[in-house]
């Protein structure tokens, strides 16, 4: 707990998450996103790193492959999911869209796993949620 109580107090900033007009931080250097594919009902999951100069994806998982979710060519197959690592562009913004179809995004941390309604304290239905680095 110290640990990471000093690791945020040497980074300087966090997850920020706004969806329907609500705001929460999240002190978190690193995180998953995970989703079920809306047409495949597959699973997908990035891994991120909150840094002062944004979001950078990290890798990326697929359980399969099919209708927009074709993995790259350098993806390998590990422990039954595609995973390869993206070009590092850190990101000022992530905007998450919920078509409904295929349930919701979940963060994941050290912690475990929660989707954003939990997170934001209220179904965030069709809203969409946008992520970025903020300072705390």
């Amino acid at each position: 707990m110290a640990a990471a109580a000093a690791q945020r107090g040497r980074r300087g900033v966090s997850l920020c998450l706004a969806s329907a007009g609500v705001v929460k931080t999240l002190a978190l250097a690193s995180f998953t996103l995970a989703w079920t594919h809306s047409i495949e009902q597959t699973a997908w999951q990035e891994d991120w790193r909150v840094t002062k100069q944004g979001l950078e994806l990290v890798q990326a998982r697929v359980k399969g492959a099919g209708a927009g979710m074709e993995p790259p060519p350098e993806a390998r197959l590990v422990g039954g999911w595609f995973q390869w690592s993206p070009p590092r562009n850190r990101l000022r913004e992530v905007v998450l869209g919920n078509s409904g179809l295929a349930g919701e995004w979940r963060l994941c941390s050290a912690d475990a796993c929660r989707t954003l309604s939990e997170i934001i304290g209220h179904d965030i239905g069709p809203h969409p949620t946008t992520m970025s680095a903020c300072s705390e």
